[in-house]
């Protein structure tokens, strides 16, 4: 699909495909199917040939591709060995490896802007904290958050010193950042509604995350410090999914403003917000080619 709807072609033909991510050179994209019978995560090129099999891996399922900065490799989670781990393989699917390997469900894997470490949230502790992880050697698991409250959803700063996340410490659910190693946990939200799933802009200034303030579900901005929180959808539908364009000046999310969800993009500001799929199924989602 192109940045204003048009072009919308199906590139699998294939009724399991989903979740598609573009490698950061915009010349491939690792989906998720269900072709062979369960879920398995493939690559193909960027006109949808040459679809390969990475995991081939016929005792659980593989989903959640994640491309690292210089496309090398792909974190996923597996549940293979009878929960959900966190994994890593060459970009061909070569030398997957479990980074986790315990009885807990580990989710949510994100790469730090440099490549060398992956955050990721597990309850195997009892209650869910943030972890962290160098993807070459799984022995240097850390975790980060070390609170009995519910902290999810790490997303990394463009430089790769802080991490934003969810947490329900306060008693009700904010997004809080601390520095990468764990220290300075600061709630940046501080409201009574719930706040979840921040991204960070491209240039690190900002950040997209949900809210229910206003008794439904909206996208908001805010500075990286808290300050300037907006709300920019503003309707009475539930909006969601946020994802950056790779210049910054775009988002384009979900919404169910239309009786069903559909995948919309408006500019940074909130402004121009346009119903890019308009259709009449479920539309879960976009993600943008990189520039």
């Amino acid at each position: 699909m192109n940045a204003d709807g048009s072009g919308q072609t199906d590139l699998t033909q294939n009724a399991g495909g989903t979740s598609p991510v573009w490698s950061p050179d915009g010349t491939k994209i690792a989906f998720v199917t269900n072709r062979d019978g369960d879920m398995e995560i493939y690559v193909m090129e960027a006109d949808g040939s040459d679809q390969t099999n990475l995991t081939q891996n016929n005792a659980g399922d593989d989903s959640w591709p994640v491309w690292s900065p210089d496309g090398t490799k792909i974190a996923f989670l597996s549940d293979r060995d009878g929960n959900n781990e966190i994994y890593v393989m060459n970009a061909n699917g070569s030398g997957q490896t479990n980074l986790t390997s315990n009885p807990g469900d580990d989710l949510w894997p994100v790469w730090s802007p440099d490549g060398t470490q992956i955050a990721f949230e597990t309850d195997r502790a009892g209650n869910w904290e943030i972890y962290l992880v160098n993807a070459a050697d799984p022995s240097t698991l850390a975790n980060l958050t070390q609170h009995a409250a519910t902290d999810r959803r790490p997303a990394w700063s463009a430089d790769g010193t802080k991490i934003a996340f969810n947490s329900d410490r306060d008693g009700n659910g904010e997004i809080y950042v601390m520095n990468a190693d764990g220290s300075g946990p600061t709630n940046l939200t501080q409201n009574a509604g719930g706040d979840s799933s921040p991204v960070w802009s491209p240039d690190g200034t900002k950040i997209a995350f949900l809210s229910f303030r206003d008794f439904n579900e909206e996208i908001y901005l805010m500075n990286a410090d808290g300050s300037a929180q907006t709300n920019l959808t503003q309707n009475g539908g539930y909006d969601a999914s946020p994802v950056w364009s790779p210049d910054g000046s775009k988002i384009a999310f979900v919404s169910y403003r239309d009786a069903n969800q559909e995948v919309y993009r408006m500019n940074a500001d909130g402004s121009g917000q346009t119903n890019l799929t308009q259709n009449a199924g479920e539309d879960y989602g976009a993600v943008w080619r990189p520039d």
